[in-house]
């Protein structure tokens, strides 16, 4: 068991140098080409990779929708929201305590939507942000992406006002590739009513 934790605490330090070599590259289609070979380089060869180790043998990319520049975002102001407490469900079992805290709001075409900012009050806590949309259950994972989860170090960045968001980051949960883990999922009454093509998709078949 030694060395599933300390594989585990590697993945987790290389999930956080990649985020970290991203913001320095910057958020935007250069860095997000690099972003994505480093993350097929991670889920194909190390041990802690999400995909299940029968699987990696042939595994050869991760899907992704094709590069939308109109859904990078940039800095996008946090509104304020009404404190709420929840316990944000898990794709299987168990929950995560979370207060949301603020809504973002996305511009998708003419219109305007908002999605809830979470932290996650566990320890160390961190910023939560799950995004449903149209997609989900056909295209990309029923339980639907992340956009943000800086608990375990997925950043785009940003101030003490505003977050880096770029929809093309969007990527699907640990339980999406094997049901083996139990992942926080966005509420269902947050699903956006738009699809994201964009961001990490189901594998065709």
């Amino acid at each position: 068991m030694v060395r599933d934790e300390l594989a585990l605490l590697d993945y987790r330090r290389r999930v956080a140098a990649l985020y970290a070599g991203l913001r320095r590259r910057g958020v935007d289609e250069d860095g997000w080409r690099w972003w994505r070979a480093q993350r097929d380089e991670l889920f194909a060869a190390h041990p802690a990779s999400p995909v299940p180790p029968a699987r990696r043998a042939t595994f050869d990319g991760l899907p992704f929708g094709d590069y939308d520049p109109e859904l990078h975002l940039g800095a996008v102001t946090l509104e304020p929201a009404v404190h709420a407490v929840f316990e944000v469900a898990h794709s299987a079992s168990g929950t995560t305590p979370a207060r949301r805290f603020a809504t973002l709001p996305l511009r998708l075409g003419d219109q305007e939507h908002r999605v809830s900012v979470y932290w996650l009050d566990v320890y160390g806590g961190g910023v939560f942000v799950p995004l449903r949309d149209a997609s989900n259950g056909r295209d990309t994972y029923g339980g639907g992406r992340y956009l943000l989860d800086t608990a375990k170090s997925a950043d785009l960045g940003g101030d003490p006002a505003a977050l880096v968001v770029d929809l093309n980051f969007v990527y699907h949960p640990s339980c999406a590739h094997d049901p083996t883990w139990s992942c926080p999922l966005a509420p269902v009454d947050e699903r956006l009513p738009v699809a994201v093509a964009a961001g990490e998709r189901l594998a065709a078949g």
